[in-house]
């Protein structure tokens, strides 16, 4: 066990030598190394996997002995300063590195079929491999400043990937939005890490711990100054996992490839957030008001998250509004204390997730491939439908990872998620409604994205909306029942002409073309993905069915066999907290049914409003007619008008941000402009030209001979010599 401890210093830089080698490949060997690049996918899988097994190895390691290891060296050494690097292997630590890589080998064998035919190939997967040295250093770190020093490569990284496509004015918009949004996060949290040093004088968890609470019990200390650097603090966790006030970068953030939506904003960068807080969290639970604070912007994040995503078009994006929101249930948690059920969530969630991101990239890769498709017509849900019986089997993984993350049982968020509800009722029955409410608007949203995806139901609450904001509207789905009377079709620029009584288009799925590597298949109809990017959507459907057993505890001897409990024993007892007790499954399930309920609720609202009510549309006025003047619907209509224009306008926090501070910054510079230009650069224009104007007026009086001039000066240093002298 020691041997295998004493290695674990290795494990950030395995995955480095894919970009060092790319790097170099690309400098000295261009021409080969562009035309075997599809040969580096192999060693970047590789690499992460050995991360892999060192990982697995650590954990079981964990789980048997309930240990905690910490190696540090000197870097520095001096009378009255001291820094040390080193690595800290604890339940934490090991939980993450389970994540990062299993996560990250299923996205990197996904993302070789994916961007094979994109040109900046190399570059990806040379910013994978970088990111992933990046996240394992993070979560290693055994002190403050190491882990802001990987923090700030993690967010150089998702700056790079986010506008990995950077000749899109969009992608390269997103990942500047991201970086200041972020860099914002990051200077609080660097202020706030100098701060403890000051009233601590260490970086080292363990120190820092041990010595605040000393002086907080001694009453030693400023309590203000203490929890103005705890808010700083947490302020780095807030921006680096989306949270109230800082998620606005989160969404604009799905301009990146899918894989990136996956790895980075699903399972691993958005919960380094996450991370921090808990591995901070026995330094935050003696602070007063800083636990409150935490809790409270995790249930504003829960709600407002939820609220955003009932009306997004873009499939990515509704997805990016269900991560903050449920990145808000794991802050929540961590706020109510309930450190357990915030890394049981962390865990149920990231698998759930990536298996979402990956299989809208399916749907969004077998879209472009349409012809006439474009990348934005590719990712808008509203275009979608009727993509069952095409791509089935990424329909049942979507299926699955929508159940899970709705709350549906046996399914793995639904005990994670349980016992998140079930604390927060014992902690505020407030905080408890709002979670519980939230619960059945996840129900009503994820199955929103998935009907209109794959089902092709009518979504007559958008429809509404758009024909009255006179926004463009498809009533049918492309695939599906139904066509308008005139459409045209994608294999020809005919016009087709229907009666509106037409069932179905012709089922053949004929290809056009298919050409080399370099180059997109193109087809009449979506068509199932390869096999290597259908494997990984297999693999996570795996994980989101029996990962919850993690924290199943099952009563035998009156022993309580969670292994997640045993697997969390020594941070715990760091915490002072008590392992839970074994469950008592009445009052479990009394909870259960109530929580499975709102669910199912969400789920049948959704299909209520999204069911394909009337199966051919002859008048578009008769339905418009029937929303709008229905009985007793004024009212309804201007609460769904408000709610809709909430969630689809990103409830005016982007305007107030571009307004406020966007627009001010852009006026005081403007300011700053007009007085550098017209104050401190007028006064040395004016200066040179009133010399040109005194020599100009000095040139009429003199004639132009020497003697003139030399009597002249001659006069001025006998007055100065005359004055200098009386």
């Amino acid at each position: 066990m020691e041997q295998t401890y004493h290695y674990a210093w290795i494990i950030p830089f395995i995955p480095l030598p894919v970009p060092i080698l790319i790097g170099v490949g690309l400098l000295l060997f261009p021409t080969a190394t562009k035309k075997l690049r599809r040969m580096w996918a192999f060693p970047s899988i590789l690499l992460l996997s050995l991360v892999m097994i060192f990982s697995i190895n650590l954990s079981i390691e964990q789980i048997n002995t309930n240990s905690i290891y910490q190696y540090v060296w000197s870097w520095t050494l001096d009378n009255d300063f001291s820094f040390e690097f080193g690595y800290l292997i604890d339940p934490l630590t090991s939980i993450m590195l389970m994540l990062i890589t299993t996560v990250g080998i299923m996205v990197l064998i996904y993302s070789d079929n994916y961007m094979a035919h994109d040109e900046g190939y190399l570059r990806f997967f040379s910013y994978m491999s970088f990111f992933s040295t990046s996240m394992l250093g993070l979560v290693t770190s055994s002190n403050l400043i190491q882990i802001y020093i990987f923090w700030e490569l993690v967010g150089v990284c998702s700056y790079l990937l986010i506008g990995f496509w950077f000749t899109r004015p969009l992608a390269g918009n997103a990942c500047q939005k991201a970086f200041v949004t972020n860099r914002v996060g990051d200077f609080g949290l660097l202020l706030g890490i100098l701060g403890f040093y000051w009233i601590t004088g260490s970086f080292e968890f363990r120190d820092l711990f041990k010595i605040l609470n000393t002086l907080i019990y001694n009453n030693e200390v400023n309590s203000p100054f203490v929890t103005l650097c705890a808010v700083l603090l947490f302020a780095g966790a807030v921006a680096k996992s989306a949270q109230f006030p800082f998620h606005v970068w989160l969404p604009d953030a799905m301009e990146g490839p899918t894989p990136i939506s996956a790895l980075i904003h699903a399972a691993t960068m958005v919960a380094a957030g996450i991370f921090l807080v808990a591995r901070l969290l026995p330094l935050f639970i003696v602070i007063p008001y800083i636990m409150n604070l935490i809790s409270l912007i995790g249930i504003i994040t829960v709600f407002l998250g939820a609220t955003l995503a009932l009306a997004q078009k873009d499939i990515k994006r509704g997805l990016a509004y269900s991560t903050m929101s449920q990145l808000g249930y794991m802050m929540v948690a961590l706020g109510i204390g309930s450190y357990q059920s915030a890394l049981f969530h962390l865990i149920t969630h990231a698998y759930s997730k990536a298996l979402l991101f990956l299989g809208s990239g399916c749907v969004i890769h077998s879209m472009e491939t349409i012809v006439g498709y474009s990348p934005h017509k590719s990712q808008n849900m509203v275009l979608m439908g009727g993509l069952t019986k095409h791509i089935p089997i990424t329909k049942t993984s979507f299926l699955l990872g929508t159940l899970s993350l709705c709350g549906i049982p046996p399914l793995s968020c639904f005990w994670s998620k349980d016992e998140i509800l079930n604390d927060s009722w014992l902690y505020s029955p407030i905080f408890a409604i709002i979670a519980w409410g939230t619960a059945g608007l996840t129900a009503f949203y994820m199955f929103r994205i998935y009907l209109l995806t794959f089902e092709g139901h009518l979504n007559v609450f958008f429809f509404y909306y758009s024909v009255n904001k006179k926004t463009p509207f498809y009533l049918i789905s492309l695939w599906g029942k139904g066509c308008p009377k005139e459409k045209i079709l994608l294999n020809s620029k005919k016009t087709y002409q229907s009666d509106g009584n037409e069932t179905k288009r012709n089922s053949k799925r004929p290809i056009i073309n298919i050409f080399n590597f370099e180059k997109k298949k193109a087809y009449f109809y979506p068509y199932e993905s390869d096999n290597t990017m259908l494997f990984p959507l297999l693999v996570l459907v795996l994980f989101t069915l029996f990962i919850g057993s993690l924290g199943i505890p099952f009563n035998q001897e009156g022993r309580n066999l969670d292994i997640l409990s045993k697997w969390l024993a020594p941070s715990i007892d760091l915490l002072h907290q008590k392992a839970k007790d074994s469950i008592n499954w009445y009052e479990f399930l009394k909870a259960a049914i109530f929580s499975v309920s709102i669910a199912y609720f969400g789920i049948l609202l959704a299909s209520f409003l999204y069911k394909p009510i009337y199966s051919s549309f002859k008048n578009f006025d008769l339905i418009n007619l029937f929303v709008k003047n229905g009985p007793k619907r004024s009212s309804w209509d201007k609460l769904l008008s408000i709610l809709y224009n909430w969630s689809y306008n990103r409830a005016y926090i982007d305007v107030f941000y571009t307004r406020s501070f966007t627009g001010s910054i852009r006026g005081f510079s403007q300011l700053t402009h007009f007085f550098d230009r017209r104050v401190i650069d007028g006064v040395t224009n004016g200066v040179g030209s009133l010399s040109f104007l005194v020599g100009e007026g000095i040139k009429y009086f003199l004639g132009g001979r020497i003697s003139s001039y030399l009597f002249l000066y001659f006069s001025y240093v006998f007055i100065l010599l005359f004055v200098y002298f009386h």
